[in-house]
């Protein structure tokens, strides 16, 4: 088995690279920090394949993605985990569009080529990292807004797999607070190490989920937020 995965760099991206190359996966792994690769790449046990892309620039990743596939002779998996957010309290525009560029468009860049491959191919996954932040808006608006998104992308390319009776998998995996970079600071809850996270992610590409929470019990989160009042909503966010 092969797998691809976008965003490899660190935290989710990196730990599941090794995870799967433990279970005997051939392995791409890309990302804009060359250095990085390099030593992930030297720490797995089987064989992997590196390149340097960066989701902002929407034609070298598409171009970079393609000939990782054709250097790797073919995939059964690609991993879309690449994603940013900021939490500048000054809001400023700037951070905005550098989020949009990074989750929508070069997330949608990535899972349009996947998607093509896979449809010729007649058969592969796609897992795409989005986040319990897409479940609503928050006051980090690009940030949750991009990640429902993801979301409502995949499942977009779910429902237009099975119309068209192609054997592509398609996984929505929704993090809660993982102890990565993304999710630093006093007061967070039920942050879970980086290495549980991926486990269940892991679980959850063996059984081709079509949705998993990380970790299972952010699920009753995500149905407290989708209850509660926009009044009561407001007032957690702020």
């Amino acid at each position: 088995m092969k797998a691809i995965i976008i965003g490899a760099t660190s935290g989710i991206g990196r730990e599941l690279a090794k995870l799967l190359s433990d279970e005997g996966y051939t392995v791409g792994i890309s990302g804009r920090r060359t250095a990085l690769l390099e030593s992930l790449q030297a720490e797995l046990p089987g064989e992997c394949f590196v390149s340097e892309m960066d989701l902002v620039d929407v034609q070298q990743s598409v171009e970079a993605l393609n000939e990782l596939i054709e250097k790797m002779k073919g995939v059964d998996l690609i991993v879309i985990n690449s994603g940013t957010g900021s939490i500048d309290p000054d809001y400023p525009l700037q951070n905005d569009l550098d989020t949009i560029a990074v989750n929508v468009t070069g997330f949608t860049a990535m899972a349009n080529v996947a998607y093509h491959y896979f449809s010729e191919q007649g058969s592969g996954h796609i897992v795409g990292i989005s986040s319990i932040a897409g479940v609503r808006g928050g006051p980090i608006a690009s940030y949750n807004a991009s990640k429902a998104y993801v979301s409502s992308y995949l499942e977009g390319l779910a429902c237009r797999v099975y119309g068209q009776g192609t054997s592509i998998a398609i996984t929505d995996v929704r993090p809660g607070f993982v102890d990565t970079a993304m999710a630093q600071g006093e007061g967070i809850f039920w942050r879970a190490p980086v290495e549980k996270a991926a486990s269940q992610i892991l679980d959850a590409i063996k059984d081709k989920k079509r949705v998993v929470y990380i970790t299972k019990r952010w699920r009753l989160i995500a149905w407290i937020l989708k209850a509660a009042p926009h009044q009561l909503y407001r007032k957690l966010m702020s």
